[in-house]
């Protein structure tokens, strides 16, 4: 089958022939439809240090899919082939004190499809039939290949209750545009996305979902509170960028007893006012993944309810045209981008 690999512990993927990947008792065997390039995935293509730390090449890559069930293993019962299918990316290992406690989403050996594992920018992929979520028939395949990151964007949105509340985002990709839709469905007052790229701002615009894009070389939070009449600071802060300045930023235009979505991964270490945080009773919870699988049933019935995260999706790339759709990633003026590898 035709996939793309990191072939080799260096920059850059290649597009090749592999075998198809067998299937256990207990796994499905995917036909892959569409998938969506992640940050992750640039990393992975760039080697940068976090991917010379994880990945072992040679390793398919990819992790955000949907397809359809092509074979399923002996002990499968509850899926057939037919079923229009996405994976859940974190594979757990079953056994530690979390995932005996049904806490599967803070399994302490948690391995990554994609990362650990083989992948899905391919043909087919092949997964264990418990890291499987059924979709409804009539989903639009280009939203369904984005159920993973779009479930994070709601395990951070619903952390904290945001009826009423008002929600600073800081980092207006595409996660980041996804939590807003879901704070403005879910009953958020005023919802504040920041960001520094002309692009993810007038996105963030046009979506109409946020009350003010913040473009912080230009306009300081406090001047947005002014504008929008607000006079005690946020209530909820989502954090999607992992950049220093914007969690100092939230931390200090909170209001007392605030609490903070962290989803932004840090790349280096960085001092904050602590003091600040304990006055302040500030609360901070750090958000990896999706809870697994109630965030995927949120996602299913908020599509269902009218969520409509598909402005989101900015370009759209035949698989075998995955370097154009790199580069627009890399260039960063895009929101989500999506590989189609087959039709129904």
């Amino acid at each position: 089958m035709k996939a793309l690999v990191k072939a080799a512990p260096e920059k850059g993927l290649v597009w090749s022939d592999v075998p198809e990947p067998e299937i256990g008792r207990d796994d499905v065997l995917i036909k892959v439809l569409r998938t969506g390039i992640c940050g992750t995935d640039l990393h992975i293509y760039e080697w940068d240090p976090w991917a010379q730390g994880h990945v072992a090449p040679p390793l398919v890559v990819g992790h955000e899919f949907v397809g359809e069930i092509a074979a399923v293993g002996d002990d499968v019962h509850e899926l057939v082939v037919g079923d229009l299918v996405s994976g859940e990316g974190h594979l757990t290992c079953g056994r530690c004190r979390n995932c005996m406690a049904g806490r599967r989403a803070e399994c302490a050996r948690t391995k990554g499809v994609g990362v650990n594992r083989p992948g899905c920018f391919a043909e087919f992929i092949a997964l264990p039939a418990t890291n499987v979520w059924r979709h409804h028939d009539d989903i639009d395949l280009d939203v369904a290949a984005i159920f993973d990151p779009f479930g994070n964007a709601v395990h951070t949105a619903l952390t904290f209750p945001i009826i009423g509340e008002d929600v600073l985002i800081t980092g207006a990709g595409p996660i980041g545009l996804m939590a807003a839709i879901v704070a403005r469905h879910a009953g958020a007052r005023h919802i504040v996305a920041t960001d520094v790229a002309d692009y993810r701002l007038e996105l963030a615009r046009r979506l109409g979902v946020v009350s003010r894009a913040v473009d912080v070389r230009s306009e300081t939070l406090p001047d947005a509170m002014a504008a929008l009449g607000m006079t005690e600071g946020f209530d909820v802060g989502f954090e999607m960028s992992g950049h220093a300045e914007a969690l100092r930023s939230m931390l200090a235009t909170m209001r007392h007893g605030g609490s903070v979505a962290m989803l932004g991964l840090p790349t280096q270490d960085f001092a904050i006012d602590w003091g600040h945080l304990v006055l302040n009773m500030i609360t901070i919870r750090g958000i990896y993944g999706r809870q697994m699988f109630e965030t995927w049933y949120e996602m299913s019935v908020l599509i269902q309810s009218g969520v409509d995260i598909t402005p989101v999706i900015t370009h759209r790339y035949d698989a075998a045209e995955w370097e154009s759709a790199f580069d627009v990633v890399r260039h960063g003026e895009c929101g989500k981008v999506i590989l189609t590898w087959a039709d129904r």
